[in-house]
């Protein structure tokens, strides 16, 4: 396991001294050195005594066995990439008959882990419905009120099946290539540029969208799909930017003194693969924001440094967007300040009282060492306020949508007014 690097050891001694961070012994990094994956092998499987196939062979896929246990009766095997690993076990695959017919098909997965996401249906892999709950048979279902506890050890879905491949996915599938497009579609719809700023461990490009006012030396940096399931996190940056890149007037007046830099996709190795949570690298992406061994989180290091470096100016925000169980957000507390003190505080505020009678669930970090995530690393290297955006797995679409719209407004509001004298 790799020591922290002295930066990190330097910089807690001086913030201990002058009382911004508790005197406290450093933890170490995460060992996050490459650990071998294992891939699923993509086939068709076909049962031809009730003219039924399965198939995994696309981008996004998670299936790893399928057993016929009776007469158009299924159990499905979903296997992680590797482990130990978060618990958020990824599904998605076609299945088709020779003609209309209705099956059961059960999932289950290893003994540690426990259904998590409810079906999501649809005719062409684009357009997705949650599967209606009375063809969902929870099986072994947990005592808790949210989180793991609260999910059942596996479940059973009632399916109506046909010609016409039908897909089921833990989430609505978004992978690279839906990605991609959603920026090649706002990035001609508002004249911005895409550049590819450096490729993930298996070659795939990693992405970025450059929004607002070239080499301005006031800049703030989003990113998102660090873990691969976390769909509904990308809902809400879609939003976040499509805001930002708006027509109204304040998002004008913004974009004409900022720069914006949006990665959407950090993971398209993870999220191609069908992976539960890491890269190809079999590591999560977000413990590896002290070392940089996986490719990924050092392309969005070289560029912040690049950035600075080029422009003279400051990172004053910086965004991850994530998804979780509900909707959280992760803030450092007021005694961890950089370029913009109370930003986020005053940020969070002013969503709350712009979305009337929502109370927001706010969970205040205090360790900045070690800088693991995204946002430590945000603000300790480059002074720049931070949070991490955590969306529900069941958020209702229309307000992840409002949320990051109302989120955009409100931040773009607070950095033109604090920096209106720069």
């Amino acid at each position: 396991m790799k020591k922290l690097p002295i930066f990190f050891l330097l910089v807690f001694v001086a913030l201990s001294a002058v009382g911004q961070v508790p005197v406290r012994q450093p933890v170490e990094p995460v060992d996050t050195t490459s650990r071998q994956i294992i891939y699923q092998v993509h086939r068709t499987y076909e049962f031809a005594q009730d003219g039924v196939s399965y198939s995994n062979q696309f981008a996004g896929a998670r299936l790893s066995n399928v057993e016929r246990t009776g007469p158009l009766t299924y159990t499905v095997t979903i296997l992680p990439e590797n482990s130990p690993i978060n618990m958020s076990p990824w599904y998605a695959f076609r299945i088709w008959a020779d003609r209309k017919k209705d099956v059961s098909v059960r999932l289950v997965y290893p003994e540690f882990a426990r259904h998590r996401y409810d079906p999501q249906i649809s005719k062409d892999g684009r357009k997705w419905k949650l599967l209606e709950k009375d063809r969902i048979t929870e099986i072994d279902k947990g005592t808790g009120t949210t989180g793991p506890e609260s999910r059942p050890k596996s479940i059973a879905m009632q399916l109506t099946i046909g010609r016409e491949p039908l897909w089921v996915s833990a989430q609505e599938l978004q992978d690279s290539r839906t990605v991609f497009e959603w920026m090649n579609e706002i990035a001609k719809k508002r004249k911005l540029t895409i550049s590819e700023i450096g490729r993930s461990k298996e070659g795939r490009p990693i992405k970025m969208l450059a929004i607002g006012k070239p080499d301005s030396k006031k800049m703030i940096m989003v990113i998102a799909r660090q873990h691969p399931p976390e769909v509904t996190g990308y809902f809400a940056m879609q939003s976040f930017i499509e805001t930002i890149a708006g027509k109204s007037e304040l998002a004008k007046s913004f974009r004409n003194k900022w720069s914006i830099y949006v990665v959407p996709l950090m993971n398209p190795d993870g999220v191609d693969g069908g992976n539960w949570r890491h890269n190809s690298g079999g590591i999560d992406l977000n413990r590896d924001w002290s070392v940089f061994n996986q490719t990924e989180g050092k392309v969005i290091s070289d560029l912040l440094k690049r950035r600075e470096e080029a422009t003279g100016g400051k990172f004053y925000f910086g965004i991850d967007f994530h998804s979780t169980w509900n909707d959280i957000y992760y803030p450092m507390t007021r005694r961890n300040e950089g370029n913009s003190p109370g930003l986020v505080q005053d940020w969070l505020t002013n969503i709350q009282a712009a979305l009337p009678g929502y109370e927001p669930v706010i969970q205040a970090q205090d360790n900045l060492l070690p800088a693991l995530v995204s946002r430590n690393y945000f603000l300790m290297e480059h002074k720049m306020e931070a949070i991490v955006f955590e969306i529900g797995d069941n958020t209702p679409r229309d307000f992840i949508k409002k949320k990051g719209r109302v989120g955009a407004e409100e931040i773009m509001k607070l950095l033109i007014d604090r920096t209106k004298d720069q």
